[in-house]
């Protein structure tokens, strides 16, 4: 009987992630995937800015910006005629943009980023059953050459897709509905002159105005390589097929390129012609939610918890942060310092988003047929909209690790408990000779506190009080903390002797400043996913000790729980 502190199942991109995101802090896990090669398949090709971000803290985004291509905007054509130009462009403070990568490119890059921690995806290795006891989980596994493994994992990670084993292990619902309508997709290249690193969509109406044919082309790497996504004619959807899988991007028959080029006949704004057919398929959209993300020691992530129509490329990229929001809370739980709030957020934070981007999804699909680009604002401004769609929005307000709102501590500017923590450059530390960006400072399995020091706080008592926060804070988090003392632009250079703790940067651009709106003496903690988890000013060591306390044990109970291996430590440094 073999035994691991986690079983992650299923090695696509939300798989890849939480086993590459828990070897990265420490943990002992070991993954599956019933398939013996990957899919060589570009079905999910959106990257969005927000998931660029989780890549660049993992130390992974830079194989994908070598890899991928920009999503610049779309080009939208009503029965031929051009309408108004759609640009993806984020303001400058935004680090990445919109970016297109085949799903199989981004496996790559993660499966080899994962092997640096020594874990290799085990395949084939299917998943026969699954059974939760009051201590462990036992999972039976099937090798390919026939050898049946019987594996306690203290915990399990579902991340196999919308037919998931270990969803129905765990008892959740997957309720939802598909739309009736079929499509066709198709990997091609295309001759025509369109600008580069813009998607297309072409649309025909019928008399009343409602979509009559749908042609969508989104870029992707290569020369003049295009994802096609096209409504299937009636006359060739006939009868049910297995397209129609809940997953929403089945293997059914797919079109040859005489079929796809008849499309590109009746719709593309020029002529061009399509050739290189890689890969083609058919599916029905689905949209389904799990009632719960977690039962017990089991939990599941991305296609296992929620489809949704895949306009916007929302999927993979809700399942990847999925992963990444687990991963630390699992690593912390393993190692006896977390308390039981830490496992129960992951519902309390992810399952809210997915029911937003369920809903959102749904919405613009079933407004389509009014010729809409697929982009629609729910309301919102032009930026507002592409911040939604970058996924730099998701925010945790509610969550109970987070800080509740206070009338004293609330911040009149700048992002809030439960938001995200945006990047800022410029950052002059006392032994870089360049500037950083706070992104650098982040790039840790550990929570990062930040002091604020303007004129008033930036020497004498001032110091010694953020100083006496950072030792507390410190403590209270196990030493999983780093902390840094930043000064404002204002603050001369010399204001404060080098080489004390916590080490100090200064806000020479003023980025810092603009980006969080810091008072004078507040303490900004920031947690291992990149997420604010609160605002405190003025900075007081038991305030931020009995937030810590929302996420931490204290040493005592922490003592109880089983030791950290040297492996577990070494990793975590």
């Amino acid at each position: 009987m073999t035994a691991v502190d986690v079983l992650v199942v299923g090695a696509g991109p939300v798989g890849l992630t939480a086993a590459a995101e828990l070897r990265r802090h420490g943990v002992d896990c070991r993954i599956v995937d019933r398939l013996a090669v990957p899919e060589p398949y570009a079905k999910a090709i959106g990257v969005l800015p927000r998931t660029l971000e989780v890549w660049d803290a993992m130390g992974v985004v830079h194989g994908a910006l070598d890899d991928a291509v920009p999503h610049l905007g779309q080009l939208v054509f009503t029965d031929g005629k051009r309408g108004p130009r759609v640009e993806l462009t984020l303001p400058p403070e935004i680090p990445y943009p919109f970016a297109t990568l085949p799903q199989y490119a981004t496996e790559r890059l993660l499966t080899e980023h994962l092997a640096r921690f020594g874990t290799e995806v085990e395949r084939p290795t299917e998943l026969r059953s699954v059974e939760m006891r009051p201590d462990d989980v036992e999972a039976v596994l099937a090798h390919a050459d026939g050898r049946i493994e019987r594996l306690h994992a203290r915990y399990v990670v579902g991340c196999d897709g919308a037919h998931s084993l270990v969803r129905k292990a765990a008892g959740l619902t997957f309720e939802g509905n598909a739309f009736p309508e079929q499509y066709m997709i198709g990997d091609v290249e295309l001759d025509w002159e369109l600008p580069a690193g813009y998607s297309m969509r072409a649309v025909k109406l019928d008399a009343n105005g409602a979509v009559d044919d749908m042609l969508v082309c989104i870029p992707m790497p290569g020369v003049r390589r295009y994802w096609l996504s096209m409504l299937r004619p009636c006359a060739q959807a006939g009868g049910e097929d297995d397209s129609s899988a809940p997953d929403g991007m089945g293997d059914g028959r797919g079109p040859d390129l005489g079929q796809i080029q008849a499309v590109l006949d009746r719709l593309s704004p020029e002529p061009t012609t399509a050739s290189t057919l890689r890969w083609s398929s058919t599916f029905r959209i689905n949209h389904r939610l799990v009632d719960r993300y977690r039962n017990g020691r089991l939990f599941v992530a991305g296609d296992a918890a929620h489809i949704h129509p895949p306009i916007g490329g929302q999927g993979l990229n809700t399942g990847v942060q999925d992963a990444y929001n687990l991963a630390w809370k699992l690593a912390l739980t393993i190692r006896g310092m977390a308390t039981d709030d830490v496992l129960e957020s992951y519902h309390a934070e992810r399952h809210p988003v997915a029911q937003e981007v369920v809903d959102r999804t749904v919405r613009h699909a079933r407004t389509v047929r009014h010729a809409r680009t697929g982009l629609g604002n729910n309301g919102d401004d032009a930026e507002m909209m592409l911040r939604r769609q970058a996924q730099l929005l998701v925010a945790y307000p509610d969550s109970p690790l987070i800080q509740p709102p206070a009338a004293d501590g609330t911040p009149a500017a700048g992002p809030a408990a439960g938001d995200r923590a945006p990047d800022c450059r410029g950052l002059l530390s006392d032994l870089a000779a360049y500037p950083r960006r706070l992104f650098d400072l982040l790039r840790t399995p550990r929570h990062v506190l930040l002091l604020f020091a303007g004129s008033e706080y930036a020497s004498g008592d001032g110091v010694a009080r953020l100083e006496a926060c950072a030792a507390e804070a410190h403590r209270a988090a196990h030493g999983l903390l780093d902390a840094y003392l930043v000064t404002a632009a204002e603050v001369p250079e010399d204001a404060r002797p080098v080489g004390l703790r916590p080490p100090r940067v200064r806000d020479a651009a003023g980025e810092f400043r603009d980006a969080y709106a810091p008072r004078d003496g507040e303490a900004l903690l920031i947690r291992p996913d990149g997420y604010l988890s609160g605002r405190f000013h003025p900075a007081v060591p038991e305030r931020l000790t009995a937030h810590l306390r929302r996420t931490f044990l204290t040493s005592a109970a922490a003592g109880e729980a089983p030791p950290v291996t040297v492996l577990q430590a070494a990793l975590a440094r």
